[in-house]
Order: C-alpha cells, then sequence, then structure tokens
C-alpha cells in the first residue's frame, strides 16, 4: 500500500512545478510574440487595407482600440 502524501506537501509541490512551467512557458511566449509581432508587421507592410481578421485583431490588442475604429495610417505607424 502506498503511503499517503499530505496535502501540504501536495501543495508544495503543485507550487514548485508550477513556478518550473511559468519559467519555461514564459519564455517560449515571449519568443512566439516576437515572432508574431514580425510576421504581422510583415503583412501589413506588403499588404493593402482591410487586412486579414488575425492582423485586425493582432493591431487592436497592440493599440487598445476596436478593429472598426483603426485607420490605415494608424496600421502603417504600427508596422515601422
Amino acid at each position: 500500500m502506498a503511503h499517503r502524501m499530505s496535502l501540504s506537501v501536495r501543495m508544495d509541490r503543485a507550487r514548485d512545478n508550477a513556478a518550473k512551467s511559468r519559467s519555461v512557458n514564459g519564455a517560449l511566449k515571449r519568443k512566439e510574440t516576437a515572432n508574431r509581432d514580425k510576421r504581422m508587421k510583415e503583412l501589413i507592410r506588403t499588404g493593402t487595407f482591410p487586412y486579414t481578421p488575425a492582423v485586425m485583431h493582432w493591431a487592436s490588442v497592440k493599440l487598445d482600440k476596436r478593429a472598426a475604429g483603426i485607420t490605415a495610417d494608424e496600421y502603417k505607424k504600427l508596422a515601422q
């Protein structure tokens, strides 16, 4: 029969595992975010207004504005 692990030990283990996971996943997310920013800026530079929904969503998050309210000039400034 297996030895029962106490609640506090399980919680400590879960907390430690979560901290390790955040440090690893955080680095991967920062790298992917940088790649996505680069990709979207290139799509804005090469594309024409109106842009695809993916580009519009990315720009709305960056500008903290509704996608319908973003002008072509704002997209161009964002791509620089």
